[in-house]
């Protein structure tokens, strides 16, 4: 019972995590293998376009800036976007103050991440004191002085969005002509995002897009983009698994008791069996099989309290995750119920339930000789 909660807690965790991530990166990205930028020439794009299963392609710029509010200054990584970028992505559902615009007409606008925001002191309000944004020039000349090493344009933010920590204290979007203009680019970008039809396939879609793109580009998914995260999340799920399983071990040291007292209780009654002619192995099956019996009737049932549990969590959310007020992504703890964790955690406590039996009926050998000589 308590493997299938904890296991299906951690598939609500990742697939709470993977949802957050979701709606920030594209479901692929292509871009250098090395290097920073390239020319949108060098990739045929419509090709890429026209293969099966993809619905949208989006140009991409990245670089490290520096961003100014009044006396605030921080570090971030500026993210020039097309117009397409927020009806695909879903970054708009994250949005906590304002709304995600970046161009109108003529006018530009940021999109902040909640973190930054937070750095800087930036308002949504404050129509008299724009963001500038400084990034290095591209010939640069750093005798000359501050003015002369940096290009700098002006903007006023939006709204501000928070996905997650690592993005919302880095990013700040931007529109991908403004970003051109900043980092006088005329046709480099840092990448193309993918978008995909919903059930497409996904592994035959990126290998016909990297034989389109060649050798010269990296062409990664969502679990490619973020793999150290997925790496990290399978690791302490399946850790907390061996944990609980260990305890599990242990426990079943209660298997082992009742047994060999049912054992030694029933010794007279196993010397009359071999007296009618039962031979070790049926005595010895007997009692494997009242073992395997515990075990199979404690895995099944604790099988379906867990599921029990967690499809009430599921629907009601009883289990709450931090007090009232807390500023959590969600109220309550996830729980995503999964077949193979149900079926691994039966054939576990099934496994072990074996060697739980097979311990104290490895002895019956030793208590029979014994009996059957005070007989005689």
């Amino acid at each position: 019972m308590a493997l299938i909660i904890v296991l299906s807690v951690f598939n609500g965790f990742q697939n709470l995590v993977i949802s957050l991530f979701n709606s920030f990166n594209p479901d692929m990205v292509i871009t250098l293998k090395e290097g920073k930028t390239f020319d949108t020439n060098s990739l045929e794009e419509e090709q890429i376009s026209k293969i099966p299963g993809v619905v949208s392609l989006s140009q991409y710029i990245e670089e490290n800036a520096l961003v100014k509010y009044q006396d605030k200054q921080y570090i971030v990584t500026i993210k020039g976007v097309g117009e397409n970028y927020s009806r695909m992505s879903g970054i708009d559902t994250m949005m906590v103050e304002g709304t995600f615009k970046l161009q109108e007409g003529q006018q530009n606008f940021a999109v902040i991440g909640n973190g930054v925001a937070y750095y800087i002191r930036a308002s949504l309000d404050d129509f008299m004191n724009p963001i500038s944004i400084y990034v290095p020039r591209r010939t640069a000349n750093f005798s000359g002085g501050f003015e002369n090493a940096f290009n700098m344009e002006i903007i006023f933010p939006s709204g501000f969005f928070s996905v997650q920590q690592e993005f919302d204290s880095k990013y700040v979007m931007l529109p991908l002509r403004f970003v051109k203009k900043l980092l006088e680019y005329d046709h480099e970008i840092t990448g193309i995002e993918i978008w995909l039809a919903k059930g497409a396939d996904q592994d035959k879609i990126q290998k016909e897009i990297l034989k389109i793109a060649g050798d010269r580009f990296n062409v990664k998914n969502r679990f490619q983009q973020q793999a150290t995260l997925y790496k990290i999340m399978k690791s302490e799920k399946w850790a907390i698994f061996m944990i609980l399983t260990l305890i599990l071990f242990i426990a079943t040291f209660n298997v082992i008791g009742s047994l060999s007292m049912l054992i030694i209780d029933k010794k007279h009654d196993i010397a009359v069996l071999q007296c009618m002619g039962a031979n070790q192995p049926l005595v010895k099956t007997i009692f494997l099989a009242e073992g395997m019996m515990i075990s199979f009737f404690g895995a099944v049932a604790g099988i379906i309290l867990g599921g029990i549990v967690c499809k009430l969590q599921e629907l009601y959310g009883f289990v709450k995750l931090g007090s009232a007020g807390s500023t959590f992504v969600v109220d309550t703890y996830p729980v995503s119920m999964q077949l193979p964790d149900f079926i691994f955690v039966f054939l576990t406590v099934i496994a072990i339930g074996l060697l739980a039996a097979w311990y104290p009926v490895y002895n019956i050998r030793k208590i029979d000789t014994r009996i059957l000589n005070q007989r005689s």
